[in-house]
């Protein structure tokens, strides 16, 4: 295959396994919607649980938002009962964010499940030629994936 064809398809994958990512996460993004949470609760709370408790500056520096905007979300979070303050053993005039316990079980028992929700669907109403294809489909990309990771773009000599 020569190089613009070859993009061609690398863009038609793209947009195809962007799709796929995009409904394997609706369950989770309606669950979360669910809540209430605005677009800035939803990233400080991803950024919470991803670091497991983080100082409100440091918060504030990895959400790009001003000190003062970040501590209105956290009271509010805090609320509603889904983050806590916590005092920093090293240093107690700090006090870490942390995520509250039901929300460190929902992440823990609640969302893989709903992550793979629409994948078993999908799998379950498969015949098992179509599982068997899907499976080996995936396998192969990640194998090119991994097998090309790191290394420069093969050349062609066309």
């Amino acid at each position: 295959m020569r190089k613009p064809q070859i993009l061609s398809l690398a863009a038609e994958i793209d947009r195809d396994l962007r799709a796929v990512r995009r409904i394997l996460g609706r369950p989770v993004e309606a669950e979360i919607a669910r809540g209430g949470l605005t677009g800035p609760q939803q990233s400080a709370m991803q950024v919470l649980v991803t670091s497991g408790g983080i100082r409100l500056r440091d918060l504030s520096r990895e959400l790009g938002l001003a000190h003062s905007t970040v501590c209105g979300i956290v009271d509010r979070l805090q609320k509603q009962g889904l983050v806590e303050r916590q005092s920093d053993p090293a240093d107690r005039r700090v006090s870490k964010i942390v995520p509250a316990g039901m929300v460190l079980e929902f992440v823990r028992q609640t969302m893989p499940s709903l992550e793979m929700r629409p994948l078993a669907e999908a799998l379950r109403a498969a015949t098992p030629a179509q599982r068997q294809q899907v499976r080996q489909g995936v396998a192969t990309l990640r194998e090119l994936l991994e097998r090309a990771g790191g290394k420069p773009p093969v050349r062609n000599a066309e």
